[in-house]
């Protein structure tokens, strides 16, 4: 982490559909080796959006940090990058490791997108959120992240959690 920055608390989407398991294990692994205490919501089974691909598995994680919102989306990318995940690929394709900043404390604005609008469509991103974040007010809608899912219509989508083993190694 850089010194100096304001300190904030960020959170962030986990995907992956390709060896789902041992990428979201890489996911966390990678993010308390950058910015140590991490909170991660229950893993989720959840249909792929947008694309006929296998089902993902995807998480919220919580931390701190006083990077500024680009820098902390270009340390994402670049974790992704390192396992594989190809950013000049189709935007709706399999993907080994998808992170996406959705909160960055209070912060609005257009570039990185903040907040993620993510929050507000998707069930595979509102339902972890609302797990470890559930009183957190939305910064725009203002409507805790709890609320919004307890008012969300999911439509076609589905997830379901399960059962999931942080501590098999991964390969």
């Amino acid at each position: 982490m850089t010194a100096g920055g304001i300190l904030r608390r960020a959170y962030v989407s986990i995907g992956s559909n390709v060896d789902r398991a041992r990428y979201v294990r890489i996911a966390a692994d990678e993010l308390r080796a950058a910015f140590g205490a991490v909170t991660f919501s229950p893993v989720y089974e959840t249909g792929a959006v947008g694309f006929d691909g296998q089902p993902f598995y995807n998480l919220a994680a919580g931390f701190d940090t006083r990077l500024p919102p680009a820098d902390l989306v270009q340390r994402l990318k670049a974790m992704e990058a390192r396992h594989g995940r190809s950013h000049g690929a189709a935007r709706f394709a399999d993907r080994t490791l998808d992170l996406d900043l959705l909160l960055l404390g209070d912060c609005v604005q257009e570039r990185p997108p903040l907040p993620r609008g993510d929050i507000l469509r998707h069930a595979f991103v509102l339902r972890p959120l609302a797990d470890i974040a559930p009183d957190l007010p939305h910064p725009v809608v203002g409507r805790s992240i709890g609320e919004l899912w307890a008012g969300f219509e999911p439509g076609g989508q589905w997830l379901r959690r399960v059962e999931f083993s942080w501590d098999e190694p991964p390969r």
